[in-house]
């Protein structure tokens, strides 16, 4: 009785062994499809972000074939509630915007029907620093592409529209038409 019962305690052990192993295995693969770990080489990593998903939307806009919605952070905000930057000051340091596209699709289900989102396809961040990006304007820019059948990330390329270069200055080209914005296009949507 007590070999039978060794025998049974070691074949337990060595099967929560395998499963605990799988299981680290598995997390480990986890980690390196984790959205957080992704970064624009030589640029802003996604987790300088974190916590995006909960900001405050700032706007909503459509441009070409895909909608989007722009998030603030509580800095951010808090500046363009103070008028920023129509009232001809710019936005702080640690100001940071997440605009997050989709393609869109109709809801058949609700009255109307609405355009709603539907795929993701990227999302886009800024973020002033005005020591570390002063040759940007002060911002720094990140793009990431989403596949959606593996529900990860990538960093956007030259091959993107529009392109994006692999560091923080990706968006300096086209934000420089807002220069006079504190080169930040978007407006903040009424209340």
């Amino acid at each position: 009785m007590k070999r039978k019962s060794m025998l049974t305690i070691g074949i337990a052990a060595a099967v929560l062994t395998v499963f605990g192993a799988r299981a680290i295995s598995a997390q480990n693969n986890n980690d390196k499809n984790d959205k957080y770990s992704v970064k624009v080489p030589g640029g802003l990593a996604f987790s300088d972000f974190k916590g995006y998903e909960s900001w405050q939307l700032v706007s909503i806009s459509q441009n070409g074939k895909l909608m989007a919605a722009i998030l603030g952070n509580s800095t951010i905000i808090d500046a363009f509630r103070a008028g920023v930057p129509g009232n001809g000051k710019p936005f702080p340091d640690g100001s940071r915007m997440a605009k997050i596209h989709w393609i869109p699709k109709l809801n058949e289900n609700a009255p109307g029907p609405p355009t709603v989102p539907g795929t993701q396809h990227d999302v886009d961040f800024m973020v002033k620093d005005s020591k570390k990006f002063a040759d940007g304007g002060g911002w720094g820019y990140a793009a990431f592409n989403h596949d959606a059948a593996s529900d990860t990330f990538a960093p956007a390329t030259m091959a993107d529209h529009p392109p994006q270069g692999n560091d923080a200055k990706c968006g300096v080209a086209c934000h420089t038409k807002a220069k006079a914005r504190d080169f930040v296009f978007t407006e903040y949507g009424k209340r």
